[in-house]
């Protein structure tokens, strides 16, 4: 069963919004969580009533994904317009080779999967090609924004519509043995454009079908941005404000200060109607 709005396809989701509650059998299954003093129940709860979007459900969108869903975000909306490909296979850790022989839609896979790991958090699929049309529609109901995509058009689009809805996003890329991370709080980091001024939202950027890419690599960013995101929804001070660099192969680390850009057309002049 699906609803058609804006060209967007809205798969039926899985349970309710806010159906959880701090039974025994919650309290055990996330035992081990809460007993890290960083989180404890009461985080918990507000991991609980927290939503996020999820933008590309492929090497980083499935492990965000699977780390959320598993950590008890009440509600997720998983979006991308791909099919699961057997190409997809090595490094996209929801997907199997059934899904890839009957070409299933990734976000339909990953709503079959994940329905079976929490039936409480609140799935919702979505298949769409995300652009300036439907971006604010997709987002504006949730908490926090993850980056799966390996789009930077895509990306520009997500940093515009959140510092416009206030909706902290974070960013993420892997290419290759490298990757990179960094949270993106609106009015009060950089966002992404202050450290990509000149680039085109066009710019084509080495693919991961032509430059190839390690799943050791998406799985490490995919697993900072996700604990990130928890931060976030839990109100941790001890959130990251630097840009995070990898590379696996050359074993390197390192964070990067970056300074907000106060002529950025995005977060530093504004425009008089923003």
């Amino acid at each position: 069963m699906v609803s058609r709005d804006q060209e967007c396809v809205w798969l039926t989701g899985s349970a309710e919004f806010g159906m959880y509650n701090l039974d025994d059998a919650t309290l055990y299954r996330y035992s081990r969580q809460t007993a890290f003093e960083k989180i404890g129940v009461e985080g918990q709860k507000k991991l609980f009533s927290s939503s996020v979007a999820i933008i590309g459900l492929g090497a980083l969108g499935s492990v965000i994904a699977n780390n959320l869903c598993r950590a008890g975000i009440g509600r997720m909306r998983l979006i991308d317009q791909d099919y699961v490909d057997l190409s997809n296979l090595p490094r996209q850790v929801l997907f199997d080779e059934e899904d890839a022989a009957a070409k299933r839609s990734k976000a339909e896979a990953v709503f079959n999967h994940l329905s079976k790991i929490n039936s409480k958090t609140l799935l919702e699929p979505v298949m769409v090609h995300v652009d300036f049309y439907n971006i604010e529609e997709l987002i504006k109901d949730v908490d926090l924004v993850l980056d799966g995509s390996d789009n930077m058009e895509v990306r520009f689009i997500v940093n515009e519509a959140c510092h416009k809805l206030n909706i902290p996003w974070i960013f993420g890329g892997v290419l290759g043995s490298g990757g990179n991370c960094m949270n993106i709080i609106p009015g009060k980091s950089p966002c992404l454009r202050c450290f990509m001024p000149n680039i085109s939202p066009a710019f084509s950027f080495p693919t991961c079908a032509a430059a190839g890419v390690l799943n050791m690599t998406s799985n490490i960013i995919a697993s900072l941005e996700s604990a990130e995101a928890i931060k976030i929804l839990t109100g941790s001070p001890d959130i990251n404000r630097k840009l995070f660099v990898l590379d696996v192969w050359n074993n390197t680390a390192e964070y990067l200060d970056l300074a907000k850009n106060s002529d950025c057309p995005v977060c530093g002049r504004r425009a008089p109607d923003a």
